[in-house]
């Protein structure tokens, strides 16, 4: 899922500084963690994949992107406006007898929607996992730029490694964890891809297969599948809040066939 880097292009160059370099694989590897924490659920937890009633996955739908129009400038910060939306969302289980852990998903012909909640003791996990995703990451590719540049001994590229080794990264502060406990507020990230490998999420990531969340219809070729093939469009909404003295997660994710028109 990683692209290699080339080898006969010093790190250093491929950004405005070394330090710009070493942000740029954070924040790659951080958006990566995201989504092995997400979706690893049926391989890591036992979670399945159940059908989310059509009016259920609309009004998640529909409130998801109102609070993403609400967020305050520049932050994922829901204003207290939204918060009744927002806490609502996180109560759907309960309101709707949805269980937690699992995934909700709704198709229709080249869409699917998927939504899956978490609360208490599975959000003590989701942060585990996606702290350690993001460590084992980060882990290997200092290792890696260290074993195919450190030698080259130029100031940009040390820098460049050096950038790399100050990344020391808690990625629940990242989602606003201990806000979201003492403020109560409430936090509302996204996460877009145009072009999705399906078969890299549903075969690597989840472990179930590609039929199983975006149907037999929909489905890759097994032979010859092309890169057009694969793609699906893909934004992940990820709610996080506090609701009856629990923490509480909602993921949303929205995926179109690629080749069809946009959301």
């Amino acid at each position: 899922m990683f692209e290699e880097p080339d080898d006969d292009e010093n790190p250093s160059e491929r950004a405005a500084t070394p330090e710009a370099r070493a942000r740029e694989k954070f924040d790659e590897f951080r958006m990566h963690a995201e989504l092995a924490a997400v979706f690893e659920g049926p391989r890591k937890f036992e979670a399945r994949l159940v059908p989310l009633d059509a009016e259920v996955a609309r009004d998640v739908q529909r409130t998801m992107a109102k609070l993403e129009k609400s967020k305050v400038a520049d932050t994922p910060l829901l204003p207290p406006a939204s918060e009744d939306d927002a806490r609502r969302l996180l109560n759907l289980p309960q309101k709707a007898n949805l269980s937690t852990n699992d995934y909700h998903v709704h198709r229709r012909p080249g869409e699917v929607m998927i939504a899956r909640w978490l609360r208490g003791d599975e959000v003590e996990w989701f942060y585990e996992r996606l702290q350690a995703h993001f460590n084992a990451a980060m882990g290997q590719f200092r290792e890696e730029e260290r074993q195919q540049h450190g030698w080259k001994q130029d100031p940009e590229t040390l820098k460049y490694l050096d950038a790399l080794d100050t990344i020391d990264v808690k990625m629940a502060d990242r989602y606003a964890r201990e806000p979201i406990k003492t403020h109560r507020v409430f936090i509302l990230s996204t996460q877009t891809a145009d072009e999705m490998d399906i078969v890299h999420l549903t075969d690597y990531v989840m472990s179930v297969g590609p039929a199983a969340v975006v149907g037999e219809a929909s489905v890759p070729p097994d032979d010859g599948a092309t890169e057009s093939d694969r793609a699906w469009f893909f934004k992940l909404f990820a709610l996080r809040g506090m609701s009856e003295g629990e923490e509480r997660m909602c993921f949303f994710t929205f995926m179109q066939k690629a080749d069809e028109s946009g959301w």
